[in-house]
């Protein structure tokens, strides 16, 4: 099931850094990622998870 991205611009631009992210640096965990973004693009903690889910259904 596929999560519909939230409004705002934040989001929308920790979902593109969290995917070239990533991609430069294939060894670094998913989850240490995501914490970055949230820091980087002053995400609530809902959006945390909300981008954490959204990235491991999209692997699938």
């Amino acid at each position: 099931m596929t999560h519909p991205i939230p409004e705002g611009e934040s989001i929308r631009a920790a979902v593109r850094w969290i995917s070239e992210e990533r991609t430069a640096h294939p060894e670094k965990s998913l989850v240490v990622i995501v914490d970055e973004a949230c820091i980087r693009f002053d995400l609530s903690p809902g959006e945390g998870e909300f981008l954490l889910r959204f990235v491991r259904e999209s692997d699938r």
